[in-house]
């Protein structure tokens, strides 16, 4: 079986040095991370280990018996083939073409795993983004599905705020247009005029009381879930998101008994409101 192994700068791997054309072999049981040469079958998943910019990385093969638990596999006996060079390193780490960055589906990333073009963040699947985890185009900031946003996690375009799903807005929680105050539904506002929450309406001071409270803090951590789906032949393909509501179920279960409990405790809360919003029953 053919693979690949990673090293430091001097061929060697937990302490033991080993030079290209030479075959090795180990007594014993194999087991992952116990015993045994270890290696990987996609040369890819080799950066959970190693540093595949910074690491040598040799083809092997695999001439014993072979064990495998998740990306890794384990073999008694082993030769080490030949050192790959590290343009051939990126271009067997990516699927796109042209990509500096490594784990990329798509085209000329300096970014790593990226399925959009020419990014220099990570994890985006629009193009020419300089932030991480966008799904937009052009974006410097990080986790928006709008485009050419320097904020954080907008929904809408050209955003120097964050979380906003309308565009222009220089605040924050705005769905409005051109708002440089925070959670506007209006156009060109500098100030919020009317406050509500949970289908009610409330003074600014109860407003505020929601807005620094420890539930509602841990509720702006929530984000639609990204996952990647495999093709037909089994390799992995783009990004995609959970539905609001399933992503929300998701997050719900990752929060602790106490944090569920600092939600409910928010001024003014409303289960059945919340329910309706998110999907959890409570």
């Amino acid at each position: 079986m053919k693979g690949y192994k990673g090293f430091d700068k001097n061929l060697r791997c937990r302490g033991f040095r080993f030079k290209v054309g030479q075959e090795y072999q180990i007594e014993g049981k194999i087991e992952v991370c116990k015993n045994g040469f270890h290696f990987c079958q996609r040369l890819a998943d080799i950066n959970d280990f190693y540093d595949l910019k910074e690491s040598r990385i040799c083809e092997i093969e695999a001439l014993g018996d072979v064990k495998a638990e998740g990306s890794k596999s384990v073999t008694d006996r082993i030769k080490i083939i030949r050192e790959l060079s590290h343009t051939e390193v990126l271009s067997l780490a990516n699927v796109g073409k042209e990509n500096t960055g490594i784990r990329n589906s798509g085209n000329q990333n300096s970014g790593d795993q990226n399925s959009g073009d020419q990014n220099s963040g990570n994890w985006n699947s629009g193009d020419r983004n300089s932030g991480n985890l966008n799904s937009g185009n052009w974006n410097s900031g990080n986790q928006n599905s709008g485009n050419r946003n320097s904020g954080d996690r907008n929904s809408g375009d050209r955003n120097s705020g964050n979380l906003n799903s309308g565009d222009l807005n220089s605040g924050n929680l705005n769905s409005g247009d051109f708002c440089s105050c925070n959670n506007s539904a209006g156009l060109f506002m500098s100030k919020r005029l009317s406050y509500e929450a949970f289908n009610k309406p409330l003074t600014e001071g109860e407003y505020e009381s929601i807005i620094v409270s420890e539930g509602f803090m841990i509720c702006k951590r929530f984000s639609l879930v990204r996952y990647r789906v495999r093709t037909k032949t089994g390799k992995l393909g783009d990004y995609r998101h959970l539905p609001y509501k399933a992503s929300w179920k998701v997050f719900w279960n990752s929060l602790t008994f106490a944090q569920r409990c600092a939600v409910r405790k928010m001024p003014h809360f409303d289960k059945a409101v919340f329910e309706e919003i998110t999907g959890i029953k409570l």
